[in-house]
């Protein structure tokens, strides 16, 4: 049963990741490690160099305690550490997460038929593939625009909203690769592709949860960023 209730800088990083064990990965997205005993949230971000209201902002969107993101909430946003989280978001899923999931996945349909297998693996890679693509822009693109933004450098050809439409959703390839693994498996069960399944299913949530963070949060503080330059 996950805790109920804003979290605080004064509140325990043990509390926050034992009430709420998801936010292991949240935390490591921040570049914060285990190990931090009895130290307050607050405590645990100040050594990380990390901004506590951004982090908590985070933690509080993502279990659903922050559902309205308002112009005060954009002001003391870090864009900078923002663009941390998802960075290092982007770094899990591609280079651990999706890796470590294929090597599972060919383990576990090895001993179905070969064309069954094909098929399987080239969905699965194709669907690698469509993440990359997606990341690989926000990388290139997206992040090096909102850090010349914030040098006092805006593109005149591109803002964050050029970006918003054409943010496109990248679960649905998965859940269909989860549907054909649950009904179209030919092979017997297994405690491996039940592993699979397992993870297929973390994943896509994990990546909801990281879209909603890029849509609700990181988009919203972008444009409001931007409406204060034009200000100036």
């Amino acid at each position: 049963m996950y805790k109920k209730g804003l979290y605080k800088e004064t509140d325990k990083m043990s509390d926050l990741i034992c009430e709420n064990y998801p936010m292991v990965l949240v935390m490591s997205r921040f570049g914060i490690a285990l190990g931090f005993g009895e130290e307050s949230i607050g405590e645990v971000c100040r050594k990380n160099q990390v901004d506590a209201y951004t982090f908590l902002t985070v933690v509080n969107f993502l279990t659903e305690e922050i559902q309205t993101v308002t112009p005060e909430l954009c002001e003391h946003l870090s864009l900078d550490t923002l663009v941390l989280y998802l960075h290092n978001a982007h770094d899990y899923f591609l280079d651990f997460r999706l890796p470590h999931i294929r090597r599972k996945l060919l383990d576990a349909i090895s001993s179905c038929p070969t064309d069954v297998a094909f098929v399987i693996r080239n969905f699965f890679d194709e669907y690698a593939t469509e993440v990359d693509k997606h990341m690989t822009y926000e990388e290139r693109t997206v992040f090096p625009y909102v850090h010349n933004l914030q040098q006092g450098k805006p593109d005149t050809k591109y803002n964050i909203t050029v970006f918003s439409r054409r943010h496109e959703q990248i679960e649905q390839k998965l859940s269909d690769l989860k549907n054909i693994l649950i009904k179209y498996y030919p092979g017997t069960g297994s405690y491996l592709l039940n592993s699979v399944l397992f993870d297929l299913f973390t994943t896509e949530e994990d990546l909801s949860s990281h879209t909603r963070i890029e849509d609700k949060l990181f988009i919203p503080a972008v444009l409001h960023f931007e409406k204060r330059m034009l200000k100036k």
